[in-house]
């Protein structure tokens, strides 16, 4: 019996993008959110409201385990809801330094995937004095769809203050996406200003 040569090159590729993985590796970042970023105790935010627990996801962007899987949860995530899917998106990236490792997350889930071409930009809080001068670093940004990422939001300022640096680069911001939405605020200052806020995960899901 002849073997179907499509069903076995496409093997690897809907591994990768199939509803059973997809669901398993956001299950599994969930898990890691919980073990290594939540910490409990009384702690004053950037806002300056004071919390019982603070969520540091740094422990998770750059953990050998974890970042990957940011990737793959928020690729997934624009893919369903930004307009166009993927196609809809050119570059991600936004304020360093909390959105650094989560765009660099996404540049190589997007690569590995082989879905669209997708790249990554920094944007400084202030303009460099020398060299270039330039706030928003990396692949230039002018007329292309992007996203300004972080990897939690408090008040929204840090991710609109991105927005501002990329539109005057002369970029188009499609979305806002986060990994994990606080329910502090930032979801209704950001959609105020006509823009979409994408989230991965809310602290219910953490049972915070």
């Amino acid at each position: 019996m002849t073997s179907d040569p499509t069903s076995a090159s496409s093997g690897p590729a809907a591994t990768a993008s199939s509803p059973a993985t997809t669901g398993g590796a956001r299950e599994r970042l969930l898990q890691l959110i919980s073990d290594l970023a939540v910490v409990r105790g009384r702690v004053t935010l950037s806002s300056g409201a004071e919390a019982d627990y603070y969520v540091d996801l740094r422990r998770v962007t750059l953990h050998h385990e974890a970042a990957p899987l940011v990737g793959e949860v928020l690729l997934d995530l624009l893919a369903e809801q930004v307009p166009g899917g993927l196609a809809g998106v050119d570059a991600v990236g936004g304020l360093t330094m909390g959105a650094d490792p989560v765009a660099c997350a996404l540049l190589h889930a997007a690569r590995s995937r082989g879905t669209v071409p997708l790249d990554a930009f920094v944007v400084r809080k202030e303009a460099k004095a020398h060299g270039l001068q330039r706030r928003v670093e990396g692949p230039d940004v002018a007329g292309r769809r992007v996203v300004a990422v972080e990897d939690t939001s408090t008040t929204g300022g840090s991710v609109l203050t991105a927005v501002t640096a990329l539109r005057e680069a002369g970029a188009e911001v499609v979305a806002v996406a986060v990994i994990l939405d606080r329910a502090t605020g930032a979801k209704e200052v950001v959609e105020a200003q006509g823009l979409p806020y994408l989230t991965a995960y809310s602290v219910d899901e953490l049972g915070l």
